[in-house]
């Protein structure tokens, strides 16, 4: 961790500031503490987040939509933060999940250095790999600071990103269900 905070410190003189006075003297130590809980995501498991269990679901075959969860994450670019909100949703197979497995499956992938199209698959992916459902749909909408704050600062927009797999891709009602229930105003 010194090498980590050295490196900090190495950042805080060559913008010009002086990393002896005192509101920045503790800096690098609570920049490795922010990075160690942003980037969290490395140190979990999907697939123990995602236990899914048939008490319930046996016999439900509709759509189960988590709508609008917020996610922070940072890009791999320029290790700037980009965030916004996903919307999950899954039609059963006989299993069901939690439905705050569904929030924190979105925090193991958002919580490591990212680009919004892999965080969108690897989301969907891993619902379809674990859960074992007849479809999974994620649409992930999305302000990039590096977009907004260097290069053209254009400011306020969203990137939409979505994947879709099973039902969601193969049959059309479904897949327009779930886009109106993902892009409805509340």
């Amino acid at each position: 961790m010194k090498q980590v905070e050295k490196a900090i410190r190495d950042l805080l003189l060559f913008i010009g500031e002086d990393p002896e006075r005192e509101g920045l003297r503790d800096t690098p130590k609570r920049v490795v503490r922010a990075w160690r809980e942003w980037t969290r995501g490395y140190h979990q498991n999907p697939e123990k987040i995602l236990r899914a269990f048939e008490d319930g679901g046996e016999n439900y075959d509709e759509m189960v939509v988590v709508r609008d969860l917020p996610f922070y994450s940072h890009c791999e670019h320029h290790l700037a933060p980009f965030f916004g909100t996903v919307t999950v949703a899954y039609i059963p197979n006989g299993r069901i999940v939690g439905l705050s497995k569904i929030g924190r499956l979105v925090d193991v992938y958002a919580r490591r250095l990212q680009v919004q199209e892999r965080l969108t698959r690897q989301i969907a992916d891993a619902l379809d790999t674990h859960l074992k459902p007849k479809g999974v749909g994620v649409v992930i909408r999305a302000r990039h600071l590096c977009m907004e704050s260097r290069g053209i600062c254009k400011q306020g927009h969203h990137t939409v990103t979505s994947a879709l797999r099973g039902e969601f891709l193969k049959d059309g009602k479904v897949r327009q269900e779930f886009l109106s229930l993902a892009y409805t105003p509340h």
